[in-house]
């Protein structure tokens, strides 16, 4: 009988690379910002200067932070994802579009994540889980932390186009997101509630490897963001 093949874990460097992402990711650490020094990262995240070095490096290679001789490490702004050619938000219309595109690709790329997702993909979703539940707990809704949980998601699917897509679309899913997100709180704790209720759903069934549960609660999840933003009342987009 054929063993099955035991999956990696993640390193210590990998847990440590995945926060510093959903930090960067988020706007915690925003473009031109300089890290914290080594040795209070060091200290933070309880890891020796090498794997932490392994984490930056990492970073630095996916071009997300760069170094200043002398001066430490610093957030890369990121770049105009110019070839995809996405239009700029203008129209709510143009938020319907979004949410439309956005129904086509990350729902398949949930069911992907709960397939091929590591550890330390898990351990990128929990970081920006925390950071919702936070701002939930404050009565707010933090849009960065919800971006940085969808993107995580596509990452963990292992798919580059499903992670190209979504941060070609980041300035365009912000601007739905932030408007979801202003009228939840005009709506009291309760839809803040539900918001986090349905990413919790979404990261269990990618934890649990549930791929067509994943698929489906990310479809919901979705359907729900867009009505509660246009009220059940969709746009007529008949040309």
């Amino acid at each position: 009988m054929q063993q099955q093949r035991q999956k990696p874990r993640a390193t210590l460097a990998d847990r440590v690379y995945h926060s510093l992402f959903s930090r960067i990711s988020s706007g915690d650490y925003p473009a031109n910002q300089k890290l914290p020094p080594e040795k209070q990262l060091s200290q933070e995240f309880d890891v020796s200067r090498p794997v932490l070095r392994a984490a930056l490096e990492r970073l630095r290679s996916e071009g997300l932070i760069y170094s200043r001789q002398g001066a430490g490490n610093f957030v890369r702004a990121p770049q105009q994802e110019a070839p995809l050619g996405f239009a700029r938000v203008e129209t709510i219309a143009d938020i319907q579009r979004c949410y439309e595109f956005r129904l086509t690709i990350e729902p398949d790329a949930a069911r992907l994540a709960a397939q091929r997702r590591n550890a330390a993909a898990l351990a990128e979703m929990e970081e920006a889980l925390k950071l919702l539940s936070a701002a939930t707990g404050s009565h707010i809704h933090r849009e960065d932390a919800d971006f940085a949980f969808h993107l995580a998601v596509t990452r963990a699917s292992n798919n580059q186009y499903f992670e190209a897509s979504m941060r070609a679309l980041r300035q365009h899913i912000h601007v739905g997101m932030k408007m979801h997100g202003q009228s939840l709180m005009s709506d009291g704790p309760k839809g803040l509630e539900e918001v986090l209720a349905e990413h919790n759903a979404i990261y269990e069934a990618i934890r649990d490897r549930d791929g067509d549960k994943a698929r489906d609660v990310m479809r919901e999840h979705i359907v729900n963001s867009r009505d509660r933003l246009f009220g059940g009342s969709l746009i007529d987009l008949s040309m």
